[in-house]
């Protein structure tokens, strides 16, 4: 059964003026992501806002998604709603579409216990034929606790996790609870500044944001890891952290959007309205977005333009 592994992007979503999804601009980032060299694709996640959109807007998305990628990467769409009857209905029309497995995060908004988030995924393991992949993200919903990933992980169809926890303890604490029952099972870190140490504990690579946005670093990375040139891996993992940090300087994602608009895309105004105060940061902290990010882009263009070069040469 499918399981992910390498460089997935954690895609943004561009939406027109008018709120709804851009298709052609979701479009060209697709293939810029993919030509880019990138393993496997994410959409509607939660950088890519999914809590703004409908569910006809997912399925939607998936469409444009599953058109463009013509079979070219893995893709996987997020599912997570906060009832697992939503979740399965958008489970079954990914595996309508062809997707490849389904990202699905933990119920929100309500507290819940363990045990019934426990119970959210098998109800969803249980209804559907598609490699699901857990998603832990405790910036916006609960935990998953070290023993219901240990569980789940036996199940069939549960086939890896997407660890947005930031934390190396957690991190190898849920691997090490994969290892002691022996299943084989892909952990991918969710935070771009950890994916380095993350492949050298036995981390299978990422799902992140920055994939979609410097895909030739984060490439770069998982490649001198697997070449096992650590010097460079480490390199080019500290190279991104300034960039990192001053994308989640503004409300979350919107000052990733301004780093991929410095790609060339036109991601839109923000869904969220700004205050007054917001907005005034959102003019300063652009600029130094775009500050840190233009050095970066120098140096990948004039990588690009010497590749190309020893290619013709």
């Amino acid at each position: 059964m499918f399981k992910p592994e390498g460089i997935y992007v954690a895609m943004l979503t561009p939406f027109t003026a008018d709120g709804v999804i851009n298709e052609e601009e979701l479009r060209r980032i697709v293939e810029f992501q993919i030509t880019s060299g990138v393993h496997g694709l994410f959409p509607i996640s939660s950088v890519g806002e999914f809590i703004h959109m409908s569910r006809e807007e997912k399925i939607r998305m998936m469409e444009i998604i599953m058109e463009q990628n013509r079979g070219r990467v893995r893709v996987c769409p997020g599912v997570g709603s906060s009832l697992p009857a939503e979740s399965i209905i958008l489970a079954q029309k990914a595996k309508e579409l062809g997707c490849d497995g389904v990202v699905v995060a933990p119920p929100y908004y309500f507290q819940m216990s363990q045990e019934n988030i426990e119970k959210y995924f098998e109800s969803i393991a249980d209804a559907v034929d598609i490699p699901i992949i857990l998603y832990n993200i405790p910036l916006f919903t609960q935990p998953l606790s070290y023993d219901v990933v240990k569980r789940l992980a036996r199940r069939d169809n549960v086939v890896g996790m997407k660890d947005s926890s930031g934390s190396m303890v957690d991190f190898l604490h849920f691997m090490d609870k994969i290892r002691i029952i022996g299943e084989d099972f892909n952990i991918m870190t969710g935070r771009e500044e950890t994916l380095f140490p993350c492949l050298m504990v036995g981390g299978k690579g990422c799902m992140t944001a920055t994939s979609g946005i410097l895909p030739e670093i984060m490439i770069g990375i998982y490649e001198a890891w697997k070449a096992q040139d650590y010097e460079k891996a480490r390199e080019l993992q500290f190279s991104i952290l300034l960039a990192v940090r001053a994308m989640f300087s503004l409300p979350f994602p919107l000052g990733f959007k301004v780093a991929l608009e410095m790609r060339g895309f036109a991601m839109g105004p923000p869904k969220q309205p700004l205050s007054d105060a917001e907005r005034f940061k959102f003019s300063t902290m652009k600029a130094r977005i775009e500050k840190i990010m233009n050095p970066i882009l120098k140096q990948l263009d004039k990588t690009s333009k010497k590749n190309r070069k020893a290619v013709t040469a």
